[in-house]
């Protein structure tokens, strides 16, 4: 395995999974992932109706924490996400699939996302991956787990028949995310009018509970009535309208901008070359907002062939981990606990704007003395692994004399398999 094999299964993948078989040629290898139909499939599929629907009878019947039918389809579709990233053989595109999910963070914060979350990935991320922004954005911003995470179900326009009847308002919490986080960010300069405005166009976009099966509703009697001014542009009244602001947002150069710095900084370095930037944006500009294009545009930068420089957040690293050892499924431990422990509880994100992706965040000392105890852990569960053949397995030229010299002088196998795991470079991607 050559140095750039090497990259192509660690930075721009999720670590080589045992002795699976490396690419002849690294960057086909990576374009083909992006152009071939993704190969995942759950068996059940996760539903935005069974989960709302478990959301309801939970409401009515309310059970005892823990006992939920929402909280068994989190963990029925945690465990299945989590296992596909183990075992995936098309680790890049899993990558970009996790990638997209943190840009449209939806979090466990709010507990009514957990029977949701799944069918989210599947049904507004994962098909969109390489397809055009606008799709995904649309998907997103219409999926019942965003609308319940950012509150836009109860967003109410105050001059409605719904509105003028209750005296409910607005919500704009999702409409201020996607200005901020989701499109053109605050480099644009918009102002807290365009926010309210942007608002006023989202109501009506909402959840129907009761409907069989529930599912996403446009309200008309909670839309406010109108047309709406938007960074200068007019919008008409109606879910349309939201629809057009929507793609406006999506093609508008801020928000290629925005992503390119942001796939720039997961790809390449927590503070990306300005050129790099610039190449992704202009795949963004020239193809309407096509995310194959832009994800393929990074695999040809000389940048992200560079010696890795990226530090693996507990997510990532925990997964590099398990497929370097390739456990078999009754010999993992609960990815779900392991997670929670190390600082990054799956689909937890604080906050709107998901998980940091700088090193800054994740490498203070605490943070790596739990990484290093798990380390010792988890190596225990690899009874039959020979340390040398994994080290050179997973990291191939990358493997520094000191850490395989250290693995060799190691008092036990899973003394030499922590020595690895907790390596400088396992712990970069």
């Amino acid at each position: 395995m050559d140095t750039r094999t090497a990259h192509s299964l660690i930075r721009f993948g999720l670590g080589r999974k045992g002795n699976e078989p490396v690419p002849a040629d690294p960057q086909s290898w990576l374009a083909e992932q992006l152009f071939r139909p993704d190969p995942t499939r759950f068996d059940p599929a996760p539903s935005t109706a069974r989960g709302l629907t478990a959301l309801r009878e939970d409401r009515q019947s309310k059970p005892p924490p823990g006992q939920s039918r929402s909280r068994g389809i989190f963990r029925a579709d945690a465990a299945a996400q989590l296992g596909n990233a183990l075992t995936t053989a098309a680790p890049f595109r899993e990558r970009l699939v996790w990638f997209w999910t943190n840009h449209f963070a939806v979090s466990l914060r709010r507990p009514a996302s957990a029977p949701l979350i799944g069918a989210f990935i599947e049904e507004a991320i994962r098909p969109h991956t390489t397809a055009r922004f606008g799709e995904m954005l649309l998907a997103v911003m219409r999926h019942p787990a965003m609308l319940l995470y950012l509150d836009n179900a109860q967003s109410v326009g105050p001059d409605s028949p719904a509105g003028l009847s209750t005296g409910r308002g607005l919500n704009e919490n999702l409409a201020r995310e996607c200005l901020e986080l989701h499109t053109v960010t605050q480099a644009v300069g918009y102002t807290q009018a365009d926010v309210t405005s942007f608002a006023r166009v989202l109501t009506g976009w909402s959840i129907d509970l009761k409907n069989d099966p529930p599912g996403f509703r446009f309200r008309p009697r909670a839309h406010e009535p109108g047309e709406q001014t938007l960074l200068g542009r007019t919008f008409p009244a109606d879910e349309q309208g939201g629809v057009a602001a929507l793609a406006y947002l999506a093609a508008h150069p801020a928000t290629h901008r925005a992503l390119a710095v942001k796939l720039a900084r997961h790809f390449i370095a927590d503070d990306p070359p300005p050129t790099a930037a610039h190449r992704i944006e202009a795949a963004l500009r020239d193809t309407g907002g096509d995310l194959g294009a832009a994800a393929l545009a990074i695999t040809r930068l000389d940048d992200a062939w560079t010696p890795l420089a990226k530090f693996r957040a507990p997510t990532d690293f925990v997964i590099a981990s398990l497929r370097a050892f390739d456990l078999p499924e009754d010999r993992r431990p609960d990815l779900v606990a392991v997670l929670g422990a190390l600082g990054q509880p799956l689909w937890a994100a604080p906050l709107p704007n998901g998980w940091s992706d700088r090193a800054a965040d994740w490498a203070a000392p605490e943070a790596m003395i739990r990484r290093i105890d798990w380390a010792h852990s988890v190596s225990a569960r690899a009874t039959e692994a020979d340390p040398g053949t994994i080290a050179e397995a997973s990291l191939g030229p990358l493997l520094s004399q000191a850490t395989q010299s250290a693995i060799e002088r190691a008092g036990s196998r899973q003394d030499a398999l922590t020595i690895l795991l907790s390596s400088p470079e396992f712990q970069r991607r």
